[in-house]
């Protein structure tokens, strides 16, 4: 799934449009990733793909191990793999983590409870204040509503910024 390599062109930003430094990033917090699966004597099968100009990188297992309550593991471990690369290649990254498929399966739940709280918007009128999330899953939500027409705010401060659904007015 990774981006073709164009090697014809040197002066594409340093290799963005190619996909060669992202691809780098994948193999940097994959390597990373399999150190600390063998150090904690976990099983799993690591994938790496670029996708909408990031990095991803999915553990494949079937256990809820590195996923952890809520995806708090799994958000720990991507930020220690986006250090990981940062500390190789000199540059923040937006590498993107999943475990077990975990983000795919919480996106399905996201994109149900915006639904919802989309169509009771549209019945009542009334703004819909959903429960606390990360940004990851805010965008999720953002995105959904912005496809149903309506508009969405992110308020308040981490850990309790949530998302407000409101009718265009």
């Amino acid at each position: 799934m990774a981006d073709e390599v164009d090697l014809d062109t040197e002066d594409d930003a340093a290799g963005e449009e190619s996909g060669e430094p992202l691809e780098e990033e994948g193999d940097i917090a994959a390597d990373y990733l399999e150190e600390l699966l063998d150090i904690a004597d976990l099983d799993g099968d690591i994938d790496t793909y670029v996708e909408s100009g990031r990095a991803h990188v999915s553990i494949v297992t079937d256990s809820q191990t590195l996923v952890g309550k809520d995806g708090k593991v799994l958000e720990a471990l991507q930020e220690l793999s986006r250090l990981a690369v940062m500390t190789e290649v000199g540059r923040r990254s937006r590498l993107m983590l999943d475990v077990a498929g975990y983000r795919e399966s919480r996106r399905k739940e996201l994109v149900a409870l915006a639904t919802e709280a989309i169509q009771s918007v549209k019945e009542t009128g009334e703004p819909a204040h959903l429960a606390p999330m990360n940004p990851f899953e805010r965008k999720i939500v953002h995105d959904a509503v912005a496809a149903a027409g309506l508009v969405s705010e992110s308020e308040g401060v981490e850990p309790k910024r949530h998302v407000v659904i409101t009718q265009e007015q």
